[in-house]
């Protein structure tokens, strides 16, 4: 059976380079991270979209500036363009890993 990533000990880069290995997560703590980081990420996108709409219609009721407008409509856009690049790299590495020999 192939050991864990996380059971790997760095000694031949210590033994080689001289360099001082890192704390490593195990594995389970590492996925958590990342999925809570994502989540996050996901969490911050949504929030700035429902600002933008929320501005959006406040100036529709002439209650905002044209500039609060353009403000938030872009930095939503920028999130968004965010977190779809991060989805298709998520759904490229997935295709490239179910194709992969066993």
């Amino acid at each position: 059976m192939i050991p864990p990533v996380g059971s790997i000990a760095p000694s031949t880069l210590t033994e080689t380079t001289g360099l001082q290995p890192t704390r490593q997560m195990p594995v389970s703590e590492t996925g958590e991270a990342f999925s809570a980081m994502l989540g996050e990420a996901a969490a911050s996108t949504v929030a700035k979209l429902n600002h933008a709409e929320g501005v959006s219609l406040k100036a529709l009721q002439g209650e905002a500036d044209t500039r609060e407008v353009v403000d938030a409509v872009m930095s939503a856009e920028q999130a968004l363009q965010a977190s779809i690049a991060v989805r298709d790299k998520l759904v490229t590495a997935y295709l490239d890993i179910s194709r992969m020999a066993i």
